[in-house]
């Protein structure tokens, strides 16, 4: 498959970087050619420096030919001017694009082939909300990922001394929790991954991937941690366009604070929020969070534009008091070196963004896909087709299938029916099958696996 990136930022970057071992054939395009020639140095890419939304640009990156063209640019309306022209000028079947501001996203029937002829839109600060979101509804979880509409969940945690499973091998799973049904989809101990098998023992501190039903997830954490009390404040260190929107989201169902250090911005968040509390000030102002009684928030979630912002008011909130902090940063170096430590949860919009992206890539049908280890391990959500003939899971046992090493098949969604996916469970047709894969570099050999021989058809 060829791929045209337009952007060589954080986001650009990053999926190029996901993409080029993959054997895709990538393209990229900035006009900043010392961002382009330090990725060209590292990663087996071709480049072209040019204005993006150019014809002749486009052109000389190779549009004519291309299947797929991704226009992540930090300029909405140049991501938009390029899809329409790879659209009018060079038929790319595939066109996504990242826009970011509201005004575009709020107006029905505009992405449309008459209008603006984009197939995918991704929204980075609407990943980013709907990932927090999800952390502030499972206190102590360290990531929350859906699939099959929400239905299923893959939940990491990180197991305490004194979780009634910690020290138990993952045989007694089913026999602790007979009502709650789960797997364990992959362990990490010490920051090495584990393939879980029947005789592995659970340890403290080490961090959980299991794979439930949506309403069986608190249930299943309780196992594994402390029980912790489910959030009521949240404190929010910026108000730009992921503040804003998390502060929406949630203030119906938390008791919302919005730190924001321009004073124009703090108006216009006052004017647009409904119960949330807009002060006016600098999330690492030592006296501010004292004065708002910081010590008995229970979330504080930093989103400014500013990694250092970001990672300082984190820091001083949780040596304030704050139960659990998360913390928006953009540079993975700094991701790698706070992970763990006094911030709880470090977030990282660029891979938010690229699994958004990763699932139109993926060949085969596959409905989603999140990245995961920065980048090293995925989950994937691949629809079974075909028939015991021709396909190489349809009709067979999960103990029967021959998956790729640290692959991990965690759940079965047939219809409104989830069927966790122990090794007597067979798979039909149609199927949603959730899979975990420690090493992505297997991607290839999974997608092969779903692929429908030709005597279906």
């Amino acid at each position: 498959m060829k791929i045209l990136i337009l952007g060589a930022g954080q986001v650009g970057g990053t999926l190029a970087e996901n993409l080029a071992n993959e054997a895709f054939d990538i393209t990229l395009v900035d006009q900043r050619a010392d961002m382009l020639e330090a990725l060209r140095a590292r990663l087996d890419i071709q480049t072209v420096q040019g204005h993006a939304s150019h014809p002749h640009v486009l052109r000389q990156a190779g549009a004519d030919d291309a299947d797929m063209l991704v226009a992540v640019t930090a300029s909405d309306e140049v991501n938009m001017v390029a899809c329409q022209v790879c659209y009018s000028l060079f038929r790319t079947p595939t066109r996504i694009a990242r826009v970011r501001s509201s005004s575009y996203l709020s107006r029905d029937g505009f992405f449309t082939r008459e209008h603006m002829p984009i197939d995918v839109l991704i929204s980075p600060e609407k990943v980013v909300t709907n990932h927090i979101r999800q952390l502030l509804e499972h206190p102590g979880a360290l990531q929350v990922l859906d699939f099959a509409d929400g239905r299923v969940q893959l939940v990491a945690v990180r197991a305490y001394f004194g979780g009634p499973l910690v020290g138990q091998e993952l045989r007694r799973v089913r026999q602790h929790m007979p009502k709650n049904d789960t797997k364990v989809a992959a362990i990490f101990r010490r920051g090495r991954p584990i393939t879980p098998e029947a005789d592995t023992v659970i340890e403290p501190d080490d961090e959980v991937f299991f794979i439930a039903a949506s309403e069986h997830i608190n249930a299943v954490m309780a196992e594994l941690r402390h029980v912790e009390r489910a959030f009521k404040r949240v404190t929010i260190a910026g108000g730009g366009n992921i503040g804003e929107r998390l502060a929406r989201a949630i203030e119906p169902y938390f008791s919302v604070k919005v730190i924001e250090y321009d004073r124009e911005r703090c108006e216009a968040l006052a004017e647009s929020l409904h119960s949330s509390v807009v002060l006016h000030g600098e999330a690492t102002n030592r006296d501010l969070l004292v004065e708002e009684n910081i010590e008995n928030c229970d979330a504080f979630c930093a989103v400014t534009n500013d990694d250092e912002v970001n990672i300082m008011s984190s820091l001083m909130a949780k040596r304030l008091g704050v139960r659990q902090v998360m913390s928006l940063i953009s540079k993975p170096a700094y991701v790698d070196l706070v992970q763990g430590g006094d911030i709880d949860i470090a977030i990282s919009p660029q891979q938010a963004t690229t699994s958004s992206l990763l699932t139109y890539v993926r060949r085969g049908d596959v409905a989603r896909v999140h990245s995961l280890r920065r980048g090293a391990a995925e989950a994937m959500e691949a629809i079974a087709h075909g028939d015991a003939r021709s396909s190489k899971v349809v009709g067979r046992r999960i103990r029967d299938i021959e998956l790729p090493p640290g692959t991990t098949i965690g759940a079965i969604v047939r219809g409104d029916e989830v069927i966790i996916a122990h090794r007597d469970v067979e798979v039909a047709s149609d199927d949603h099958i959730i899979l975990f894969l420690i090493d992505k570099k297997h991607v290839p050999q999974v997608e092969r696996l779903f692929q429908v021989g030709i005597t279906f058809f």
